[in-house]
């Protein structure tokens, strides 16, 4: 295989009301990671840095795989566990993530979500939304009880159904074509819940550099409200991956795998 060459930016700001920032990323090829953690003031800074730090040993030069991602899993959850222990209230956190692996001698992203933190594709000027959240808002929309329009003003649209820490922490996880040209977005729910996909795609399409849409994205959000922390990753596909897209979604099913400072670098990614 050749090279994967990938524009690469990160931004994580603590929003308009928290006290703190309970968010936190990782973005070191071949692994992008973005967690949002609960337990308040007390914990959830510790457990999303928890998971992301289980993480943090996926970075090289080569390709991942799915026995990586699985043992970061594990050591999450354990680690988000031993920071619940000393806690009154308990901890969690959501995880979601992309990671460049090898699949039939051709780059792939293995795309994983816990929680409702998110990962999106954007193709041309198209945005598609990869993983599912894991959240009583989708689960109502699933069972027709709940239009996916009215989801933004649903009063418990923040309460979620599985989470690194929680008793349902099984992620969800799938593999996507890397198709040069393409950007991902992953983010925390401090962005989706402010912004449309409308929103979010428009900005996507028109920003340049992955620092830009990355910034844009943020400010965005503070201006609309800003009621969370904020935290995106950007990354391009600059060569490396397929030049013709895959089927009409771009997403082939992959089995479930168990349970303010702006950073831009392009990283070469090697078989």
């Amino acid at each position: 295989m050749t090279e994967v060459v990938l524009a690469v930016a990160s931004l994580t700001d603590r929003g308009l009301s928290r006290p703190v920032n309970e968010d936190s990323l990782f973005a070191a090829a071949p692994i992008f990671v973005v967690a949002d953690g609960m337990g308040g003031y007390e914990a959830g800074d510790l457990a999303s840095a928890a998971v992301v730090d289980a993480f943090r040993g996926l970075e090289g030069d080569g390709y991942g795989d799915l026995a990586g991602v699985r043992r970061s899993l594990v050591e999450a959850s354990a680690a988000v566990a031993a920071v619940a222990g000393r806690t009154r209230r308990g901890a969690g956190s959501t995880v979601t993530g992309a990671m460049l692996v090898e699949h039939g001698g051709v780059p792939y992203w293995l795309v994983f979500n816990v929680g409702d933190s998110r990962v999106y594709r954007h193709a041309g000027s198209d945005l598609v939304q990869l993983t599912v959240d894991h959240s009583l808002g989708q689960e109502l929309i699933e069972l027709g009880e709940l239009r996916r329009e009215d989801l933004a003003t649903f009063v418990d649209r923040n309460v979620i159904t599985r989470a690194i820490g929680a008793a349902d922490s099984t992620a969800d996880s799938w593999l996507v074509p890397v198709i040069d040209g393409d950007r991902l977005l992953l983010c925390s729910d401090g962005l989706h819940s402010e912004l449309t996909d409308e929103t979010i795609r428009a900005t996507l399409t028109l920003s340049g550099r992955p620092q830009e849409a990355a910034a844009t994205l943020v400010e965005l959000a503070k201006e609309a409200g800003g009621r969370d922390n904020i935290s995106v990753i950007v990354v391009d596909v600059v060569s490396g991956g397929s030049a013709l897209p895959g089927d009409d979604t771009g997403t082939t099913a992959a089995r479930a795998v168990p349970g303010s400072d702006i950073d831009e670098d392009t990283v070469p990614v090697r078989p």
